[in-house]
């Protein structure tokens, strides 16, 4: 590989590490504070002239005291000490943590955006409006659908306001269905929506080829099932052949079909969920369009539906009225709000900005080098880890360290654990759960050929020497964390450590 180190790289990042970080509650000293004006001409009111006693704490409350210097220090620090998308290579599977351009942030953050109040009436937020309107016309472009919702707030959210579009629709047809369908290799959210939304989960087994067993589903298929939750491509990367004859027969019983856009990156441009025949297609924007990813925010969750689904989206909607002016409109027969005012409203603003600055050209790139790289580092990998669906995927794989684990002890965690020490992010691991030592990798379309090349070596490097992989990583401010005594003891404040800790 020659014309460039490899960017996606992060072993010269400015990582020291040698002592823990105090808690900023252990940074604290009374009397201290970030800032304060000498003077504002504004009168100062107690806490008891403001607040009625029955709201007011017996105490105050215990907050930390620090001057800005320390404040600042003490969160430069910690983002020094975390792995990020900008740092280098994240390939997440199935999470799409790919860079985000910059530019979305800067069109984000434009003061006509950003300086709006969501309660401003429409007469002063007809800009505003005009986005947003905007934004879900071209999502349902992308998807192949008749209208769609802004509001959900996450990926999570988006699949439950789907299952209500599904209860509310299947209502007005005078049936009362209580199961929904879903694949063994479903997200780990899918059932658990399937389940708040008040449904039961019917489970499909995946077939030799790793995409569902259609003989098996039509085993499944009855009066009884409001619909099935699909991912294609799937989890395992592979894209559903049988989409077609799938949608036929669930529609064929009364059902609905439900598309988890969670690898929505491995098809824009090239093939739209509407013309597979899904119902409701819900959208991560946080993963395919250019909103900050991780961190438990912000996300977005669009849903887009066709067109006898659209009376029952979420409201408000905005639509031009009969003077030509943007208005809100709410659907005759609304599920209701699933999220406070219109969404988070500037992850919307990045994701628009993405999607005008690619183009329809542009997406379709973005979705063919995702799965170029995926299957380049697949094939290139084929020697080193175990591949139970060796075969051409989409944007992502599963490869596996069963073998690795029976010949030299080397686990699926003890990879992802060694790659942190390599300079990359680790991938996801242990899932799909249809995987033995699952090792999930999408590298997505952000990464150059030279990045690519050096994950490559690094994980064979991993594979071919797995001596001390178990106590990776060793070269990080934090080592090997026993994930499941953190499961099952808690400490889920600064003060609640069974003992001091000490530093080196």
């Amino acid at each position: 590989m020659t014309g460039g180190a490899p960017g996606g790289r992060a072993l010269s990042a400015p990582i020291m590490g040698r002592a823990e970080e105090p808690t900023v509650f252990e940074l604290s000293s009374p009397g201290r504070s970030a800032w304060s004006f000498r003077t504002t001409g504004v009168p100062e009111w107690t806490a008891e002239e403001l607040v009625p006693a029955d709201h007011l704490r017996p105490e105050p409350l215990a907050l930390p005291e620090v001057s800005e210097r320390d404040l600042v220090g003490h969160v430069t620090r910690l983002s020094a000490r975390q792995y990020s998308v900008d740092l280098g290579a994240y390939p997440l599977g199935s999470c799409t943590m790919k860079y985000n351009p910059k530019l979305c942030d800067d069109a984000a953050g434009l003061a006509g955006l950003a300086g709006a109040h969501p309660s401003a009436p429409a007469a002063l937020t007809q800009g505003w409006m005009e986005l947003l309107a905007d934004l879900a016309a071209r999502l349902c472009a992308i998807t192949g659908m008749h209208a769609a919702t802004l509001q959900p707030p996450a990926g999570a959210a988006g699949e439950l306001t789907g299952l209500l579009l599904m209860r509310a629709w299947h209502r007005d047809q005078g049936r009362q269905r209580t199961k929904v369908i879903i694949p063994d290799s479903a997200h780990g959210t899918n059932p658990a929506s399937v389940t708040l939304g008040g449904y039961t989960t019917v489970t499909v087994p995946s077939d030799a080829r790793g995409c569902v067993d259609v003989a098996a589903l039509r085993e499944r298929l009855d009066d009884d099932v409001a619909g099935i939750m699909l991912t294609n491509p799937n989890t395992l990367g592979l894209f559903e052949e049988d989409i077609a004859e799938i949608a036929a027969a669930v529609h064929e019983v009364g059902g609905l079909l439900y598309y988890d856009g969670a690898n929505l990156n491995a098809i824009l441009g090239v093939t739209r969920p509407g013309d597979m025949g899904f119902d409701i297609v819900h959208m991560n924007l946080h993963k395919t369009f250019a909103v900050p990813h991780g961190g438990g925010g912000p996300g977005a969750g669009p849903v887009a539906v066709s067109e006898r689904l659209a009376p029952y989206l979420p409201g408000p909607l905005p639509i031009v009225g009969d003077d030509g002016a943007w208005e809100w409109f709410t659907p005759a027969r609304s599920i209701g709000r699933v999220h406070s005012w219109h969404g988070n409203a500037l992850a919307l603003a990045r994701a628009y900005s993405y999607i005008l600055a690619n183009g329809g050209d542009g997406l379709r790139k973005v979705a063919e080098a995702a799965v170029l790289n995926a299957n380049w580092l697949r094939q290139r990998l084929r020697g080193s880890y175990d591949m139970p669906y060796d075969r051409p995927g989409m944007h992502e794989f599963v490869a596996s360290a069963a073998s690795l684990k029976r010949t030299a002890g080397l686990k699926a965690v003890d990879v992802a654990k060694r790659l942190l020490e390599e300079g990359f992010h680790a991938p996801t691991v242990y899932f799909p759960l249809i995987v033995e030592e699952a090792l999930m990798i999408e590298p997505t379309e952000t990464e150059s050929p030279q990045t690519m090349e050096a994950l490559a070596q690094a994980l064979e490097r991993i594979a071919a020497d797995p001596e001390g992989a178990s106590a990776a990583p060793r070269s990080t401010p934090v080592g090997r964390v026993d994930e499941a005594r953190a499961a099952r003891h808690l400490i889920p404040t600064w003060d609640a450590r069974p003992e001091p800790r000490t530093s080196e």
